[in-house]
């Protein structure tokens, strides 16, 4: 029972993290091209003031998920999006991080789409979850592409799309 709990949380936990109704990249949510594939190259002409910005607002949202700081992570999300609601979001941190010893570590964080006010931002993503009630642990990995917006000047999280790995490999 326990199990079959576990798999349930980390389904949701995988849901949130994603933000997003669709977790794979999908044409209408303007992600510019497919999580499924080897390569992922960087875009060129992003202004070097940007990509600061941008991967700093980045890792804001990492850093502040893996600290727990709800207030903090509900800041780097932005108003114009339709992935999420701020305060559904909310409630499903307080209930993952009462239930579960969770940190994502990323690796491969490469800004693959840049306009002036969108930004595509990819990671290799390992999540490493505890279920605290129980102690099982799991480390699902997959591939994210964050969508942010400049909302009055500053870089936020718009949307985010993911794909798990296949463990099989």
């Amino acid at each position: 029972m326990k199990k079959g709990l576990f798999v349930m949380i980390m389904s949701s936990v995988l849901i949130l993290g994603a933000c997003s109704k669709d977790s794979t990249v999908v044409e209408e949510k303007k992600v510019g091209f497919n999580l499924i594939g080897e390569t992922i190259e960087e875009v060129a002409g992003v202004p070097a003031n940007e990509k600061e910005q941008i991967l700093a607002a980045f890792n804001a949202y990492i850093d502040a998920f893996n600290d727990k700081d709800i207030d903090r992570y509900i800041d780097t999300l932005s108003e114009r999006t339709e992935s999420f609601d701020k305060i559904q979001e909310r409630v499903k941190l307080e209930d993952t991080f009462s239930k579960l010893d969770i940190k994502r570590e990323v690796s491969d964080v490469v800004i693959v789409k840049y306009e002036d006010e969108e930004a595509q931002v990819f990671t290799n993503l390992t999540t490493s979850v505890k279920q605290l009630d129980s102690g099982l642990e799991t480390n699902p990995s997959g591939r994210q592409v964050t969508l942010f917006t400049k909302d009055d000047g500053e870089w936020k999280v718009a949307s985010v799309h993911y794909i798990g790995n296949d463990e099989k490999k």
